[in-house]
């Protein structure tokens, strides 16, 4: 049986279902995408930082997270970081957490999308098969000689639907909960990350203090 047939069996709650099966499709393909060339690792471009810092070259700290900044999602974050370091740790967590809110919510883009194929996909498929009882059992109704066959045809063009729609909702939850589950890893190590770099911060310039004063 093809696809064709079953949009026909199924009647028409089908064809909105078709919408939704080709936007979940596009959207999980389109994060993907998005999340795959924004490179979300942090080790690498944290242990550079924090080297620089620990010899006082705030500098070098900052050209390596420009010379990162267009592959790397989280160099732009650090960066901002470096840039106002010299307004003091408050200023500095601050517009970090602004920038990583905005890096974070650019991820996030089409999420809540997800959520509501997830969630309306089923009902709509449950719909479609209200639907197609409703009309299998009047056909049983109006029939003159009623046999098993009819009575399991009506049943199974009815229940097409909800699983079309639970297929749909399969695929949307499970895209929302993986992708979700990396940005979030994300964004705990960012936080991480930029705890320790602002320390080191500190402890550098406190370092360089103590030996001009010396």
């Amino acid at each position: 049986m093809t696809l064709k047939d079953f949009i026909i069996m199924g009647g028409w709650a089908m064809w909105p279902l078709m919408v939704f099966s080709v936007a979940t499709v596009s959207l999980i393909i389109e994060r993907f995408i998005y999340i795959l060339f924004h490179d979300l690792t942090v080790d690498d471009i944290e242990e550079s930082i924090l080297e620089k810092l620990d010899c006082g070259d705030l500098k070098g700290a900052a050209l390596i997270c420009t010379s990162y900044q267009k592959r790397k999602t989280g160099a732009s974050i650090f960066l901002a970081g470096l840039k106002v370091s010299s307004l003091g740790e408050s200023r500095m967590e601050s517009v970090m957490e602004a920038v990583a809110g905005e890096k974070i919510g650019s991820l996030e883009n089409g999420f809540n999308l997800l959520i509501a194929l997830g969630s309306i996909a089923p009902i709509t498929g449950f719909l479609g098969t209200v639907s197609g009882m409703i009309n299998a059992f009047r056909s049983i109704a109006e029939a003159a000689d009623v046999n098993a066959q009819l009575v399991a045809g009506g049943i199974f063009e009815a229940l097409i639907t909800t699983a079309f729609g639970l297929v749909i909702a399969i695929a949307a939850i499970t895209a929302y909960n993986i992708f979700a589950h990396v940005v979030d890893k994300f964004a705990a190590r960012i936080e991480k990350a930029g705890s320790e770099i602002v320390t080191r911060l500190l402890l550098s310039a406190k370092k360089t203090d103590h030996a001009y004063n010396d």
